[in-house]
């Protein structure tokens, strides 16, 4: 006998638009993860649409999509298992322009070590391992890697799972630098509301594969509409304070 199908995801309609910062939040087992998965084409539908910048990314094939690869990024919580242990910090960041034949070899380098730079890993650290590296390094050698390819969506699944408080705090800070430095769009995943609420001004909450509330932080926390929205609130210890910068949009 067959396994009864499992839906993961039932009429999900979602849109993040350009620039924008948004927060997909819910329990573990809500779907978020699958549908992370769905976005960034690691994961295929059994049916419905997927539109990215008037392309829908179901209807593409092959090296048809490889525009769109580019263009959007997807960060794990595990960057240990994302990341090859066998290449250099600096590999590392120059594989998808070694993918994509950008420039020689040198150049290709040099660009890595610039990114490394840029998300506060000192280029001297090229030749480290990951397994040389803390959680919250190898989550910027990470972010490094995704931004090598100039992307236009950043989706960060449980990006900030395992790391201490400070160090989110950190992660974020760049996170938020970054956006504002290259005009990127972010849909952070995560089970934690209290962090996404710093981060996001906009939260959409899901319960068993469907969106079932979506508004800013201060709409759901102050009038949380779904038993499972004011669920996860009940969880936040207390109402965030204040982040160290405002909320992006």
């Amino acid at each position: 006998r067959g396994s009864p199908e499992v839906q993961a995801l039932d009429e999900v309609d979602l849109e993040v638009a350009r620039g924008t910062t948004l927060a997909l939040v819910g329990q573990s087992g809500s779907g978020k993860s699958t549908l992370a998965r769905c976005l960034a084409r690691l994961e295929e539908p059994t049916r419905g649409q997927i539109w990215f910048e008037g392309a829908d990314l179901l209807a593409l094939r092959g090296r048809s999509l490889r525009p769109f690869r580019e263009r959007v990024q997807l960060i794990l919580q595990d960057s240990a298992a994302a990341l090859d242990p066998r290449l250099s910090a600096v590999e590392i960041v120059a594989e998808p322009l070694d993918i994509l034949g950008r420039g020689g070899r040198r150049e290709r380098r040099g660009r890595a070590r610039e990114l490394m730079e840029t998300v506060g890993l000192p280029s001297t650290w090229g030749e480290r391992r990951p397994h040389e590296l803390s959680g919250g390094q190898r989550q910027r050698l990470a972010i490094a890697r995704a931004l090598a390819v100039l992307p236009r969506l950043l989706i960060l699944d449980e990006a900030f799972a395992g790391l201490d408080a400070s160090i989110q705090a950190q992660i974020a800070g760049l996170l938020q630098e970054l956006r504002s430095r290259h005009g990127l769009t972010y849909l952070y995943v995560s089970h934690d509301l209290a962090l996404m609420a710093r981060l996001a001004r906009e939260v959409a909450v899901m319960f068993e594969g469907r969106i079932v509330e979506r508004g800013s932080v201060e709409g759901l926390f102050a009038d949380p509409r779904h038993p499972h929205t004011r669920a996860l609130i009940a969880a936040v210890p207390s109402w965030p304070a204040p982040a160290a910068k405002p909320p992006v949009p």
